[in-house]
């Protein structure tokens, strides 16, 4: 098992996504984070095959993992009818996946998905048939990271054994993973930090923790169970620096990639909070 320290942060590709690798190493991270296309837009964006397969390159190179973000608009609770609809995220998640399996990631990470007025069950059935309709036509590598939520919208997604049964219930299992955000778990109430046990007993029962693929490392500004997601970092906020230690550096969670989601520091990178972070597994 690998036990080495992954640690990195979020990216931006302005300069492409071989600069963003490039900018990511630079700055000490083992790993990194990127939108693969408009964050706030759910516009398809034509792969650019050079540079994501330098970036891919340069990543081997340099034993550097990266992860890709849908853009905020991605709702896979989605339905027909609704503005945007279900094909329309289909078709962007199709996209993405394309970008992170150029770009050599391990998948894109894709939030639960709001059910705005939506019944429940209505909810549930959308977001599976959207997976199913995006992984019947993907034959890459690259997974689904389905991220936990906050709660700051709703119920849904804050709980682990939703992840678990969404994933049991899709045709496509095997093509799907887990990002575990802290902040998330934190703001929803189902990790307590005085009691992170609970928590980590509760993945291994519900066999969560054997499909992480990353950890969104992120410090909150607001108390637990406050269902509000605002990130700090790390140290900074309402966990503090030792529980996501502690968290960080238990085995379910040792040796994932982890990505910092929060502000720079004053020298416009994160150099410092990963470094930070890095320092937890120094003898």
């Amino acid at each position: 098992m690998i036990t080495e320290p992954c640690i990195g942060a979020h990216v931006s590709i302005r300069g492409g996504y071989t600069q963003a690798a490039r900018a990511a190493r630079e700055s000490g991270a083992g790993c990194f984070q990127y939108f693969p296309k408009n964050p706030r837009s759910l516009q398809l964006k034509t792969l650019n095959a050079k540079d994501a397969g330098e970036c891919a390159s340069f990543c081997r190179e340099k034993g550097l993992l990266s992860i890709a973000h849908t853009p905020y608009p991605t709702n896979l609770a989605a339905g027909d009818g609704d503005v945007p609809s279900r094909e329309m995220m289909v078709q962007s998640l199709l996209n993405d996946l394309e970008i992170a399996e150029a770009c050599g990631s391990l998948g894109i990470v894709v939030h639960f998905g709001h059910f705005h007025k939506l019944q429940p069950l209505q909810g549930y059935q959308n977001i599976i048939q959207c997976i199913n309709e995006t992984l019947q036509s993907w034959n890459g590598t690259a997974k689904l990271l389905i991220e936990n939520q906050a709660g700051n919208g709703g119920f849904e997604g804050t709980t682990l054994e939703e992840l678990v049964k969404i994933r049991e219930l899709s045709r496509y299992p095997e093509q799907i993973g887990f990002c575990f955000d802290t902040c998330h778990a934190f703001a929803a109430g189902i990790w307590n930090p005085e009691r992170s046990e609970e928590l980590l007993e509760s993945g291994d029962k519900l066999g969560y923790w054997p499909h992480l693929a990353a950890v969104h490392l992120n410090d909150s500004r607001y108390p637990f169970s406050s269902k509000r997601d605002r990130h700090a970092q790390v140290g900074t906020g309402h966990i503090g620096a030792m529980s996501l230690k502690e968290l960080l550096t238990s085995e379910p969670l040792l040796g994932k990639p982890a990505v910092l989601e929060t502000e720079k520091g004053s020298d416009g990178t994160h150099k410092n909070e990963i470094a930070a972070v890095r320092s937890w597994f120094e003898a």
